[in-house]
Protein backbone atom coordinates (compact mmCIF):
# COMPACT_ATOMS: atom_id res chain seq x y z
CA UNK A 1 0.00 0.00 0.00
CA UNK A 2 1.15 3.52 -0.98
CA UNK A 3 0.68 6.57 1.44
CA UNK A 4 -0.75 9.28 -0.32
CA UNK A 5 -1.28 12.52 1.02
CA UNK A 6 -4.64 13.79 2.33
CA UNK A 7 -5.29 10.11 3.82
CA UNK A 8 -6.05 9.31 6.76
CA UNK A 9 -4.20 6.05 7.43
CA UNK A 10 -5.30 5.16 11.22
CA UNK A 11 -7.78 6.64 13.64
CA UNK A 12 -7.92 5.03 17.20
CA UNK A 13 -9.26 5.51 20.80
CA UNK A 14 -7.46 4.68 23.40
CA UNK A 15 -8.67 4.28 27.07
CA UNK A 16 -6.52 5.11 30.08
CA UNK A 17 -7.21 3.85 33.81
CA UNK A 18 -5.32 4.94 36.90
CA UNK A 19 -3.59 1.62 36.36
CA UNK A 20 -2.23 2.57 33.12
CA UNK A 21 -0.66 5.29 34.72
CA UNK A 22 0.99 3.31 37.67
CA UNK A 23 1.82 1.16 34.72
CA UNK A 24 3.52 3.09 32.64
CA UNK A 25 5.50 4.82 35.66
CA UNK A 26 6.48 1.94 36.83
CA UNK A 27 7.73 1.33 32.98
CA UNK A 28 9.24 5.11 32.54
CA UNK A 29 10.19 5.98 36.44
CA UNK A 30 8.01 8.96 36.55
CA UNK A 31 7.16 8.70 39.66
CA UNK A 32 5.75 12.28 40.59
CA UNK A 33 2.42 12.17 42.12
CA UNK A 34 0.53 14.31 39.96
CA UNK A 35 0.47 11.13 37.68
CA UNK A 36 -1.82 9.13 40.68
CA UNK A 37 -2.56 11.03 43.57
CA UNK A 38 -5.41 13.11 43.36
CA UNK A 39 -4.35 15.36 46.69
CA UNK A 40 -1.26 16.13 45.65
CA UNK A 41 -2.57 17.32 41.65
CA UNK A 42 -5.09 19.74 43.65
CA UNK A 43 -2.59 21.10 45.73
CA UNK A 44 -0.55 22.50 42.82
CA UNK A 45 -3.74 23.46 41.06
CA UNK A 46 -3.93 20.52 38.27
CA UNK A 47 -7.94 19.80 37.91
CA UNK A 48 -7.24 16.37 38.42
CA UNK A 49 -4.81 13.40 37.96
CA UNK A 50 -3.01 13.52 34.97
CA UNK A 51 -1.73 11.11 32.20
CA UNK A 52 2.37 11.68 32.14
CA UNK A 53 3.01 13.37 28.14
CA UNK A 54 4.99 11.09 27.29
CA UNK A 55 2.67 8.43 27.83
CA UNK A 56 0.21 10.54 25.65
CA UNK A 57 3.28 11.20 23.41
CA UNK A 58 3.70 7.38 22.99
CA UNK A 59 -0.03 6.16 22.51
CA UNK A 60 -0.28 8.56 19.18
CA UNK A 61 3.34 7.54 17.37
CA UNK A 62 2.01 3.76 18.37
CA UNK A 63 -1.02 4.46 16.49
CA UNK A 64 1.04 5.50 13.36
CA UNK A 65 4.00 2.54 13.47
CA UNK A 66 0.61 -0.17 14.04
CA UNK A 67 -1.08 1.20 11.16
CA UNK A 68 2.05 0.77 8.94
CA UNK A 69 2.91 -2.53 9.92
CA UNK A 70 -1.07 -3.51 9.25
CA UNK A 71 -0.86 -1.95 5.87
CA UNK A 72 2.10 -3.63 4.92
CA UNK A 73 3.05 0.35 3.87
CA UNK A 74 6.55 -0.08 5.69
CA UNK A 75 8.47 -3.35 7.22
CA UNK A 76 10.02 -0.87 9.35
CA UNK A 77 7.60 1.61 10.20
CA UNK A 78 11.11 3.61 11.93
CA UNK A 79 10.39 6.80 13.18
CA UNK A 80 13.01 9.07 12.26
CA UNK A 81 11.47 12.36 13.86
CA UNK A 82 8.34 13.42 16.03
CA UNK A 83 7.98 16.74 17.43
CA UNK A 84 4.40 17.82 19.41
CA UNK A 85 3.69 20.94 21.58
CA UNK A 86 1.57 19.98 24.52
CA UNK A 87 -1.50 22.05 25.15
CA UNK A 88 -3.57 20.39 27.13
CA UNK A 89 -3.74 17.94 29.84
CA UNK A 90 -5.53 14.40 30.16
CA UNK A 91 -7.18 14.38 33.15
CA UNK A 92 -7.65 10.80 34.21
CA UNK A 93 -10.90 10.58 36.08
CA UNK A 94 -10.71 7.76 39.34
CA UNK A 95 -14.20 5.57 37.98
CA UNK A 96 -14.25 6.40 34.41
CA UNK A 97 -10.85 6.86 33.30
CA UNK A 98 -10.00 9.10 29.92
CA UNK A 99 -10.33 8.57 26.52
CA UNK A 100 -7.68 9.84 23.73
CA UNK A 101 -8.32 9.91 20.26
CA UNK A 102 -5.65 9.77 17.53
CA UNK A 103 -6.07 10.37 13.96
CA UNK A 104 -3.08 9.90 11.73
CA UNK A 105 -3.13 11.78 7.89
CA UNK A 106 -0.44 11.59 5.25
CA UNK A 107 0.81 15.05 5.04
CA UNK A 108 3.80 14.95 2.62
CA UNK A 109 5.65 11.62 1.00
CA UNK A 110 8.97 11.32 -0.75
CA UNK A 111 10.86 9.11 -1.49
CA UNK A 112 12.40 8.23 1.82
CA UNK A 113 10.16 9.47 4.21
CA UNK A 114 6.76 10.56 4.56
CA UNK A 115 4.84 13.12 7.12
CA UNK A 116 2.22 12.10 9.22
CA UNK A 117 0.15 14.70 11.14
CA UNK A 118 -1.99 13.70 14.16
CA UNK A 119 -4.79 14.99 15.47
CA UNK A 120 -4.71 13.85 19.05
CA UNK A 121 -7.42 14.50 21.27
CA UNK A 122 -9.70 14.05 25.04
CA UNK A 123 -13.15 15.12 24.30
CA UNK A 124 -13.45 17.88 21.86
CA UNK A 125 -9.89 18.97 23.68
CA UNK A 126 -6.87 19.34 21.73
CA UNK A 127 -4.29 17.72 23.89
CA UNK A 128 -0.99 17.28 21.17
CA UNK A 129 -0.85 20.25 18.94
CA UNK A 130 1.32 20.46 15.81
CA UNK A 131 1.70 16.79 16.71
CA UNK A 132 3.85 15.45 13.53
CA UNK A 133 6.04 12.48 12.79
CA UNK A 134 7.94 11.25 9.67
CA UNK A 135 8.85 7.85 9.21
CA UNK A 136 11.11 5.94 6.64
CA UNK A 137 9.64 4.50 4.15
Amino acid sequence: MGLVVGDVIAERTVHLTRESLVRYAGASGDFNPIHYRDDVAAEVGLPGVLAHGMLTMGLASSVVVSALYESGASDVAKIVDYGVRFTKPVVVDPREGADVTVVAKVAAVDDETARIDLKVTHGETTVLAKAQLRVAL
